[in-house]
């Protein structure tokens, strides 16, 4: 019993969970029957007996008790050394009230013949087997309690009121064992709220402590699983930080990849925009009649309406070539008297022959977008 099967009641699922501690052996037809510490920060599953049907034919039946603390998932055998205890049993039922675990018939084996009395009562806070069971709530005779008054066990021998976790559990300490491996004490304050062997999916893989709500006297009190704590308000979540910086990085990256994008595009612009420059130098430089038609990188129009041929100067290369080179014509831009200073400070770089980079753009996507709406 290593492995606890989990099945998570909201989302309709089986998880398993790791246990510590030394384990069960083997076995079918135990019984099993819960108490939560008063604070709710613990809650305690008794097991008791059962038997091995391996090998067939050779059944053993068991009579120890083991305890599973939750939410550590630990394992604790319950030291029954000098105790009266029934004989070891299979198939029997167990019912918890008061804090006392009822135990009720079972198959006890062929070697005893008669199981006398049948009926046996364990003290689940002080881990002892009891000669009778002591009843802890009033009873009829002091007053007549309505079936929701037994169900909650709220009112004690005085009069007084209790909150309780779960039905039967009035009355109920966590043992000393318990305490030793889970932290706090009789009234809970455990301080391990999650389970030794980590939990990687489900509800117990939030590490958080169980939440519960119970009424007493008529009031709600709410059970938050805090040490030390037997009521107070719910606990909210607060703030997710993990959430929020998950957040801020998705943002950050959302918009560095706009910007890389933007980029990337006007590189593409610039980059066409000089490799046509280019053919048009190399088709001026072969002797091709051009006339550009239009202002900006190519030239500028007379204000007569024809175009005034662009200025080319003509050079001789290492290997006896002859390369040219494009001169902005300097004047005026079409119907205004504006210099056409800003379309020659802003074609510098095309002009002179170099091939733009995607790094020149992204450190001066301006420059480069200046060039383009001059196109």
């Amino acid at each position: 019993m290593n492995v606890i099967d989990i099945y998570d009641i909201a989302d309709s699922t089986w998880y398993k969970q790791a246990t510590n501690g030394p384990s069960p052996g083997i076995r079918v037809n135990p019984c099993a029957v819960v108490a939560a510490a008063p604070d709710g920060s613990s809650i305690n599953v008794y097991m008791y007996g059962g038997q091995n049907l391996i090998p067939y034919g050779s059944q053993k039946q068991y009579d120890d008790m083991w305890i599973l603390t939750i939410p550590s998932f630990t394992w604790i055998q319950v030291k029954m050394d000098g105790q009266s205890n029934p004989p070891a049993r299979a198939g029997h039922t167990c019912n918890v009230w008061d804090g006392q675990m009822v135990v009720v018939g079972g198959y006890v084996g062929q070697d005893i013949s008669c199981d006398s009395p049948g009926v046996y009562v364990f003290d689940m806070s002080k881990l002892e087997w009891q000669p009778r069971f002591t009843a802890l709530s009033r009873g009829e005779g002091e007053k007549q309690q309505s079936p929701q008054e037994q169900g909650k066990q709220t009112d004690d021998a005085k009069g007084g009121s209790s909150a309780i976790v779960l039905d039967g559990g009035y009355g109920y300490t966590v043992p000393v064992a318990v305490q030793s491996v889970v932290g706090g004490n009789g009234n809970g304050g455990a301080t391990v709220t999650g389970p030794v062997q980590s939990a990687t999916k489900g509800p117990i893989a939030t590490g958080r402590p169980p939440t519960f709500t119970v009424t007493a006297d008529g009031g709600t009190v709410t059970e938050t699983g805090k040490p030390g704590s037997s009521s107070g308000a719910k606990q909210s979540d607060g703030l997710n930080v993990g959430a929020v910086v998950a957040g801020v990085i998705a943002g950050v990256l959302a918009v560095l990849a706009g910007y890389l994008g933007f980029c990337a595009w006007v590189y593409r612009r610039q980059l066409q925009l000089y490799k046509n420059h280019v053919a048009m130098t190399q088709r001026q430089a072969a002797g091709e009649s051009t006339t550009p038609e239009k202002g900006g990188l190519l030239g500028a129009r007379s204000s007569h309406g024809s175009s005034d041929p662009a200025k080319w100067s003509t050079s001789s290369g290492p290997s006896g070539g002859s390369s040219a080179a494009y001169a902005p014509v300097a004047g005026h831009a079409e119907g205004s008297g504006r210099p056409t200073s800003l379309a020659i400070s802003s074609t510098d770089d095309l002009m002179a022959g170099q091939e733009p980079s995607f790094l020149g753009v992204l450190l001066s996507p301006r420059r480069s977008l200046r060039v383009i709406n001059r196109d």
